[in-house]
C-alpha cells in the first residue's frame, strides 16, 4: 500500500519516491529487451514485397519508458514506428490506416510465434481502426505490465540523425516546413510523435534527481486525477514544468526536493501568467520559424511549447481544467510534505512565470 504522500515529511520524500513511485527494475529490463525484438521484427517484416518504396526505419519506445521516468504500475508507454522515404507530414496523415494495418497483421504474427520472454497480447484481434493499435506486455510472476500505444511516423530526421556535423538552420529548415504543413491541414500538434528522439534527448542526460521530482508530480498528477474526476491539463505540461522549475530555479544535481515539488506547484497555482518554451531543437534564426514562434507565443496563456514540437501548446486549451488543479495545488501547500522536521514550511526555487520573447534576432 503506499503510503499517503501529504502526510509524508518534506525530509522523507527522497525516501518515499525510492519505496513506492520507482519502478520494478528486472521487468522493466525484460520488457526493453522484448520491445528491442519487436523492433526488430517489426523491422524485418513489414512492406518486404511492396511496391512502395517505404520502409520500417527504426523503432523506438517513447512516452515515460522511454524518458526514464516511468512510474511503478502506472506508465504510459508507446511504441514508435519510424518510417523512412515518405514525403511529407500529409502522406503519414492520410496514409495512418494502411500503416496501421500493415503493423497489426505482424504484430498478430509474433503473438502466435510466441518468441518473446514476457506475456505479449495485441490489445484487439480484430482489424484495427486508423488512429488506435496497441498491445500489452506483462509477466503473471511479478504481477507486472505496461500497456503501447503503437504510433506510425514519419522519419523526418532519418538523413539528418547520423550526422553529427549537421548544421542547426537544418533543422529550421525541417521545422519551417512542419510549420506550413501543420497550418496548412489545421493540424498543429499532430506531428509531434515525430519528433520522438528529441522528446527523449531533453530528458535522458537530465540529473536523476529531477527525473525523480518528475515521477513525484506526476504521481500527484494522478491523485488528483482520481479525486477530481475530471479532464485535467496534459500531463505533459506539468512534466515540462518540473523540468523548467528546475532550470530556472535550481540546475543542482542534488537538491531539496520538496523545495523542487513546492515550486512546481506554486507554478500550477499561477497557470494564467505563465508562458514558456525552450530553443534547443528549434529557434529563432529562421525567418518563417521566428514568425510563427512570434505569434504563438502572444496567444492566451498557459502557454508551455513542446521543446520539440514548436506547433504543439502542451497546456492545451482546458482553462477549467487548469482552475481545478490550481485549486488542488493551492490546498496542498500547507501539507506536511512541505514541512521540515521542525515544522517549518520549504520555500520554493526564485522562479519567473514567463520566458521573455526576444526582438532582434539574426534570420536565416
Amino acid at each position: 500500500m503506499v503510503k499517503d504522500l501529504s502526510s509524508t515529511p518534506a525530509c522523507e520524500l527522497d525516501k518515499f519516491i525510492r519505496d513506492h513511485l520507482l519502478p520494478d527494475s528486472s521487468f522493466h529490463a525484460e520488457a526493453r529487451a522484448d520491445v528491442d525484438f519487436i523492433g526488430a521484427f517489426l523491422k524485418e517484416r513489414c512492406f518486404q514485397g511492396a511496391t512502395h518504396p517505404v520502409r520500417v526505419s527504426r523503432v523506438v519506445m517513447g512516452g515515460s519508458y522511454g524518458e526514464h521516468t516511468a512510474l511503478k504500475g502506472k506508465s504510459e508507454a508507446k511504441l514508435v514506428v519510424f518510417l523512412n522515404n515518405l514525403t511529407s507530414f500529409e502522406e503519414q496523415l492520410k496514409r495512418r490506416g494502411e500503416f496501421i494495418e500493415e503493423i497489426w497483421r505482424h504484430l498478430c504474427q509474433l503473438q502466435q510465434e510466441k518468441q518473446l520472454r514476457e506475456k505479449f497480447e495485441v490489445q484487439s484481434s480484430e482489424q484495427p481502426n486508423s488512429r488506435s493499435l496497441s498491445f500489452k506486455l506483462s509477466s503473471p510472476k511479478c504481477q507486472k505490465e505496461v500497456e503501447f500505444d503503437v504510433q506510425p511516423a514519419y522519419d523526418v530526421l532519418y538523413e539528418l540523425r547520423n550526422n553529427k556535423y549537421a548544421e542547426p538552420y537544418l533543422y529550421n529548415k525541417i521545422y519551417a516546413q512542419l510549420i506550413h504543413e501543420c497550418t496548412t491541414l489545421k493540424k498543429e500538434g499532430e506531428f509531434s510523435i515525430c519528433f520522438t528522439d528529441f522528446h527523449q534527448k531533453f530528458l535522458e542526460d537530465r540529473a536523476p534527481k529531477l527525473k525523480n521530482l518528475i515521477r513525484l508530480v506526476k504521481h500527484w498528477y494522478q491523485l488528483c486525477k482520481e479525486k477530481l474526476g475530471k479532464p485535467l491539463p496534459p500531463q505533459y505540461a506539468l512534466e515540462l514544468l518540473t523540468v523548467y522549475a528546475w532550470e530556472s530555479g535550481s540546475r543542482d544535481c542534488e537538491f531539496n526536493t520538496a523545495q523542487g515539488f513546492r515550486t512546481v506547484l506554486e507554478l500550477v497555482t499561477k497557470y494564467k501568467w505563465l508562458r514558456i518554451y525552450w530553443t534547443v531543437y528549434y529557434d529563432f534564426r529562421n525567418t518563417k520559424v521566428s514568425e510563427y514562434l512570434h505569434k504563438k507565443l502572444q496567444k492566451d496563456r498557459p502557454v508551455i511549447l513542446d521543446p520539440a514540437d514548436p506547433t504543439r501548446n502542451v497546456a492545451g486549451t482546458n482553462l477549467l481544467g487548469w482552475g481545478l488543479l490550481a485549486k488542488e495545488a493551492s490546498s496542498w501547500l500547507q501539507s506536511s510534505c512541505f514541512r521540515n522536521c521542525d515544522t517549518c514550511l520549504v520555500g520554493p526555487w526564485g522562479v519567473p512565470m514567463k520566458v521573455e520573447i526576444p526582438q532582434d534576432c539574426v534570420l536565416l
